[in-house]
């Protein structure tokens, strides 16, 4: 059997930090489990018996389904870090909720979590309400007052509840937010912002969300968001770090030149601003990047700068029925993680193959995890031909939703693996043909980031950045657009013509 690394955090090395979102279906087990909550009750009286039966629990979880959190020092595996949105969660800090159990409860020492604020839900209509600054409704007063409190309360970091500069453009959104520009969502989140500063209690700190659809706009909303994370306007309550959303969290170029002028403007100062976060970063090769970003600003300027990213792969690939089966990094190829159909055959019900054996057998380049190594086959494909769910219905699959559970627990063990493992390599040498321009001379993105960085003088480092455009166009942004193309239609439109 290969030895495989449980304790992550300790792979974790210089490389920015990928976060995993705690997702609420996945929560819900390890609350369940820790309740006795069969059947379900809402009254919290569980009847002592176990929510996951004895007998679908792998040996190899040897603490049960506390094996499966990576928070808990029980952890099969263990990962410090991780996030989790408000949009998703409860607000009523007064009830006692099973479903979030798991970063409810949990080693402060131990874990560490980073708060989404639920921007999203707003942007998108989900969360109603006059969201338009000073409007003095008391749903969204309710929410605001309510994704605060949860974050002071459960968040080690958390995002300030943002407005999108694209609600305006969302029919949904806007009809529900009443924000009809992309001027009354910076107004509306500054309202939120001086909220925050006004009523935190200190136990959470906050990063500054900066937003905007294209260069302009982003250099606007900045200019108007910064003093929130100045200690000389707010010496006990400015903001301590920085969010990249929209434009600054999918385009090289406009990323890069945020972070200098963030240091020219003290704003990512050591103790004050240690930490950035980029939203929905899924491609693999950013990763690299945004390492080269960190190593860079803790070289010259703040020792103790973080950079963490987050995506929801590894949760989007089990509801579509994939896994993870391994990742490709090949020198000057694509690199990419790998996902796969999982195996979803009812005549595997009683099959108890390793799941391991199995599946060397099904894919070309295996991946395991510590969980599928003492896994059988019919962990997953529980259910026979006929067998009926919880539901008392027929299923449509050989999975329970458990199976999900211990596919979750996998996958996103093989994303943080995948991860890492492409930081390893490309620091002995082998990079992924996006991140290097060989049309003349050979020059490697991340060479050109630390010669950045070794400047320390603004205006040089801008001409700089500015030089290497087509450098950074090269680089595909994490919406899947490479180049010019990472300026949306949407946002060109918005750029060129002024609508009345």
């Amino acid at each position: 059997m290969k030895i495989l690394p449980t304790d992550l955090t300790a792979n974790q090395n210089d490389y920015a930090v990928f976060l995993p979102a705690l997702s609420t279906f996945y929560a819900l087990f390890v609350g369940r489990q820790r309740r006795g909550l069969l059947p379900y009750d809402e009254n919290l009286k569980g009847s002592g018996t176990p929510y996951i039966p004895l007998n679908r629990i792998p040996n190899i979880l040897s603490n049960g389904i506390e094996s499966m959190n990576w928070l808990a020092k029980e952890g099969l595996w263990r990962y410090k870090w991780s996030l989790h949105s408000a949009g998703h969660a409860s607000l009523d800090l007064h009830k006692d909720l099973y479903r979030e159990d798991q970063y409810r409860v949990r080693d402060r020492e131990y874990s560490w979590l980073l708060g989404d604020s639920g921007g999203f839900q707003i942007g998108k209509g989900k969360w109603e309400g006059d969201w338009r600054a000073g409007s003095g409704c008391p749903q969204a007063q309710k929410k605001r007052d309510g994704v605060l409190k949860w974050m002071d309360a459960f968040m080690d970091y958390g995002m300030i509840l943002d407005i999108p500069a694209w609600v305006s453009r969302s029919p949904d959104g806007a009809a529900a937010s009443k924000i009809s520009s992309y001027q009354e969502a910076v107004d509306g989140t500054k309202f939120n912002n001086e909220y925050f500063i006004k009523n935190r209690n200190g136990n959470c700190k906050f990063l500054n969300v900066l937003q905007g659809e294209n260069f302009a706009q982003a250099d606007d909303w900045y200019e108007q968001m910064k003093h929130f994370s100045d200690p000389k306007v707010y010496p006990d309550a400015h903001f301590n770090g920085w969010a990249m959303g929209g434009q600054n969290m999918c385009d090289l170029h406009l990323a890069l030149k945020r972070v200098v002028t963030l240091m020219r403007d003290g704003l990512l100062e050591e103790g004050k601003q240690d930490l950035m976060h980029f939203l929905g970063t899924s491609k693999l090769e950013w990763a690299m990047v945004l390492t080269a970003i960190q190593r860079g600003v803790r070289k010259y300027h703040n020792p103790k700068f973080t950079i963490t990213f987050d995506c929801a792969s590894p949760f989007l690939a089990t509801s579509n029925g994939q896994q993870y089966t391994g990742y490709r990094l090949d020198h000057e190829g694509k690199w990419s993680y790998i996902m796969e159909d999982a195996p979803d055959d009812f005549s595997l019900s009683t099959n108890t193959t390793p799941y391991d054996d199995y599946c060397d057998k099904l894919y070309a380049n295996w991946m395991p995890s510590p969980l599928t190594q003492g896994m059988n086959i019919n962990h997953i494909t529980t259910f026979a031909k006929g067998d009926k769910n919880r539901m008392g219905k027929e299923s449509n699959t050989s999975w329970d939703s458990y199976s999900y559970m211990l596919m979750m627990n996998h996958n996103v063990y093989t994303h943080i693996r995948s991860v890492q493992e492409a930081n390893r390599v490309f620091d002995q040498g082998s990079y992924p043909y996006m991140l290097i321009d060989d049309t003349f001379d050979k020059i490697e993105v991340s060479q050109v980031i630390a010669e950045i960085f070794e400047l320390q003088d603004y205006d040089k480092q801008i001409k700089m950045i500015d030089d290497y455009t087509k450098l950074w166009m090269k680089v595909v942004g994490t919406r899947g657009y490479v180049g010019k193309k990472t300026v949306n239609a949407s946002a060109q439109f918005n750029n060129l013509f002024e609508e009345v």
